[in-house]
């Protein structure tokens, strides 16, 4: 996915990256994550006739997870620069890799849909490239699930650049509205569970009001990384944010009981202290073996690219294995190889050239002393 540094951006600017190694694990470890909890199984959750894993991820935590980075990172970025060219830069970065993704999806589909699927229409096309599944999901599917995140971090970066340069960015307003983005979600937890008006879930859901916990934590994170949060002040946020997490991972069931994914809430509360003792503790560049940080960079330089791509080629890989009579661990082999070769291309051949034509494009309109967005 996306923090605020790209291993890509500086590649393909041909600067020495000075970024800890320890990030770039971080992140990539996260986007294994996302992998493994689609291959091994809600792959078979959405695809039944697929053959269940012998080995299963059931937690939904990589993709959370990324939330976070990228709210960190936001943080790091947003003061170098101008507002607008910090905001230029994150839609330069998520949006063309993401348009790409849905027109190569949508012409592929017409061609390899496995017998049984819905090949989508020009209506799934237009709803996918105007990213409305969460306003209206009974009305608007996903051409590739994983894209859920992509809105919700436009949203996010867009509200830095906002309070970047406001009085509402600086303490003591940022941080009561910190307080707010985590309470006022939680305060109708229970009201959003009972069946609610549709005109109330469309802007909860839309807006990503259950997931505001995860900007929050991210933002949290960098203020006490730089001093600018005490540990209680931010122990206080973080556990809230966990608990905030614990809520929205509870669901009614199709007996109508209420589940918690307990498992989920663990694995991102343990994740939000890991990218907390990323930010402040120390680079792991004398833990990590020297000969794996080129792969662990070139791996990160191109996540973003293959959280795009993975999901629902993988499938239609895996449900064509499946009938060929190709047994499951070789559909999770091939989903995942497919994954990053697909991110790969899509880095190179969408992400970093786009990315250096907007930026410059931005620059050549707006010129000013030269600054760093990565």
């Amino acid at each position: 996915m996306l923090p605020g540094t790209s291993a890509s951006a500086q590649a393909a600017s041909g600067r020495k990256s000075h970024r800890k190694i320890s990030w770039d694990l971080v992140r990539s470890s996260c986007v294994v994550l996302v992998m493994i909890y689609h291959s091994t199984f809600l792959s078979v959750v959405l695809h039944p006739e697929l053959e269940g894993r012998a080995i299963r991820f059931p937690w939904q935590v990589g993709a959370s997870m990324l939330l976070v980075i990228s709210a960190y990172f936001a943080c790091v970025t947003v003061g170098k620069g101008t507002a607008l060219r910090y905001w230029w830069g994150r839609v330069a970065r998520l949006v063309p890799p993401f348009v790409a993704t849905v027109l190569s999806l949508f012409v592929l589909l017409q061609f390899i849909s496995p017998e049984g699927w819905q090949t989508p229409t020009s209506r799934d096309l237009w709803s996918n490239l105007f990213m409305l599944w969460h306003w209206k999901p009974q009305d608007y599917v996903f051409l590739d699930g994983s894209h859920w995140t992509v809105p919700l971090q436009l949203m996010g970066f867009s509200m830095a650049a906002l309070l970047y340069g406001s009085r509402f960015g600086r303490r003591p307003a940022i941080v009561a509205i910190m307080w707010l983005a985590i309470l006022l979600p939680v305060a109708q937890w229970s009201y959003r569970l009972s069946t609610p008006p549709e005109t109330y879930r469309m802007l909860v859901d839309g807006l990503g009001a259950h997931r505001w916990h995860l900007f929050v934590a991210g933002v949290a994170v960098w203020m006490w990384s730089t001093r600018r949060l005490s540990t209680p002040h931010f122990a206080a946020l973080a556990a809230s944010c966990m608990v905030a997490q614990g809520l929205h991972n509870h669901l009614y069931d199709a007996n109508g009981i209420l589940v918690s994914n307990f498992g989920s809430t663990v694995g991102v509360s343990v994740g939000i202290l890991v990218i907390a003792l990323t930010a402040r503790g120390p680079d792991w560049n004398k833990v990590v073996p020297q000969w794996t940080h080129r792969h662990i960079q070139w791996f990160a330089g191109i996540s973003y690219g293959v959280f795009l791509t993975h999901q629902t080629i993988g499938y239609v890989l895996s449900i064509h294995l499946h009938r060929l009579g190709v047994g499951a661990v070789w559909q999770v082999v091939v989903m995942i190889a497919a994954g990053v070769f697909c991110g790969w291309a899509m880095t190179r051949a969408v992400e970093r050239p786009a990315f250096n034509f907007l930026m410059s494009t931005h620059d050549r309109l707006f010129p000013g002393p030269p600054r760093s967005v990565r």
